[in-house]
């Protein structure tokens, strides 16, 4: 997709995902507009004082504004060409705990997302969830599944207006503020590194592969899917050999709402999950329409019956070698 004299707004722009995305966009194209739509005031700051930003300062808009703002997301929406919805409340027992303020961003911010950008006309909108909606069995990935149905859903009420939504689905980008390999590399030196469960996988995605993954959304989605990447998984334990592989361990069992293993595509996807050579898409069974292109499409194959994505039983799984060499480049 050619993003050229295009206007982009980025909701969570000042994360880790927003900035990845933002420095692709001014690097690969020329776009007239972005728009970094955040509530944290200093992020925002910090974030227009690096040098690509500064150097960029007549594409790049700082929005302070806050999800749960319907009013103010409208007002920021005026002449935005894509949207991608990234602001989320994350933290699994944060959740537990604050239930109430995870569904007031996580689920009424996305329906206000979906709202303003119908009310302004905007092209396409990529909403990002995460592999706890699958299934889910904390709140957070709870929420995330209410999220996804919502903009998946948003296609049938755009009315005659031509406005695409659909869903990126993932586990955390490596490296990203949160996850478990900043942490461990903060214990590098420490007596022992805590491990939840030997046995836990977890998702494994670069930051450049989100960011594709996101743009292959934006130039191919036709509403209402939620594409899932094809990446490897990786053993916590192993992570801690490769920060340390001297280190030792010691189980601390697994947190509240945490799985052993994480999940994508759970079987009950799979009557409407197509593979696509690269990313699987799950169609909404509800939009007859694009499951029907999906279907007729012959490069698109339907996956087997019963068939699941998940990090413990994926065939791609990332050795420590390979695991040293990646967190070496972060």
């Amino acid at each position: 997709m050619n993003f050229y004299n295009k206007v982009i707004l980025i909701t969570g722009g000042t994360g880790s995902f927003g900035r990845g995305l933002s420095f692709h966009l001014l690097k690969k194209y020329k776009p007239k507009k972005i728009i970094i739509f955040s509530r944290d005031e200093l992020k925002q700051f910090e974030m227009s004082n690096e040098e690509v930003y500064k150097k960029n300062h007549r594409i790049m808009r700082f929005f302070i504004g806050d999800v749960r703002d319907y009013k103010r997301l409208e007002y920021a929406m005026n002449g935005v060409d894509y949207v991608i919805h990234a602001a989320a409340l994350k933290q699994v027992p944060t959740a537990e705990y604050n239930p109430d303020e995870f569904v007031k961003t996580n689920i009424i911010g996305a329906q206000n997302v979906i709202d303003a950008c119908i009310a302004k006309n905007v092209k396409k909108i990529v909403a990002l969830s995460t592999d706890k909606a699958a299934a889910p069995i904390n709140l957070y990935g709870a929420t995330k599944l209410c999220s996804d149905k919502f903009f998946t859903a948003a296609n049938n009420k755009t009315g005659s207006r031509k406005i695409i939504f659909s869903v990126v689905r993932y586990g955390n980008v490596m490296g990203s503020r949160g996850s478990v390999i900043p942490y461990f590399k903060t214990l590098k030196k420490s007596d022992f590194f805590p491990i939840t469960d030997i046995r836990m996988t977890r998702f494994n995605i670069t930051m450049d592969q989100s960011i594709n993954l996101v743009l292959f959304a934006l130039s191919n989605a036709k509403g209402s899917e939620i594409f899932v990447p094809k990446i490897p998984s990786y053993k916590i334990l192993d992570v801690a050999k490769a920060i340390n592989p001297n280190c030792k361990t010691k189980v601390v069992g697994i947190r509240p709402g945490e799985k052993i293993h994480e999940e994508m595509i759970t079987e009950s996807d799979s009557h409407t999950t197509f593979d696509l050579g690269k990313c699987y898409a799950i169609v909404n069974p509800a939009n007859g329409l694009i499951l029907k292109y999906y279907k007729n499409k012959k490069n698109f194959k339907k996956v087997p019956e019963n068939f699941s994505f998940n990090s413990g039983k994926n065939k791609e799984n990332l050795t420590i070698k390979e695991l040293k060499i990646l967190i070496s480049t972060l």
